[in-house]
């Protein structure tokens, strides 16, 4: 069993659709747990994923609680307020890497709610990066522990 990727209420098409494509090219799930800031259908998602939301395994949820009634893995919040640093933390095998809204992260209770929260250490000094450039990240060095 490998990781997932999960994606919080996204605010932008075309960071989904980078997410889903990230999906697809490393064979792991992603679920995108609704409302989107955009409609959402694989079709609308054709332009910013290009070719590989045919090929991704995207799992569709219209709530955040419908999503946790669905997952059976630990939730690990990608957060600017993790307490550990993504390298130490030790993934295990159906881990759900879970990515906040670009605007706002997650509101507290699905902050509170996680099993983990981590945070991807930026030693220039910066706020933070862009939702899927860390979804990519964390997806690396979760596969990396786990290969």
């Amino acid at each position: 069993m490998s990781i997932r990727l999960a994606a919080f209420q996204p605010d932008i098409a075309q960071n989904l659709g980078a997410m889903i494509r990230l999906c697809a090219c490393m064979n792991i799930p992603i679920d995108v747990i609704e409302p989107c800031g955009f409609p959402f259908s694989v079709k609308a998602l054709r332009r910013s994923a290009m070719d590989y939301a045919d090929k991704a395994d995207i799992h569709h949820h219209p709530s955040w609680s419908a999503f946790q009634t669905a997952s059976n893995g630990r939730t690990i919040l990608l957060t600017t307020e993790g307490a550990t640093d993504l390298y130490s933390f030790n993934f295990l095998p159906g881990d759900i890497i879970l990515m906040g809204r670009e605007s706002a992260g997650v509101p507290r209770d699905v902050h509170d709610s996680a099993d983990a929260r981590i945070r991807i250490p930026m030693p220039g000094g910066g706020r933070s990066l862009n939702v899927a450039m860390s979804a990519g990240i964390a997806v690396a060095e979760a596969l990396r522990q786990l290969r």
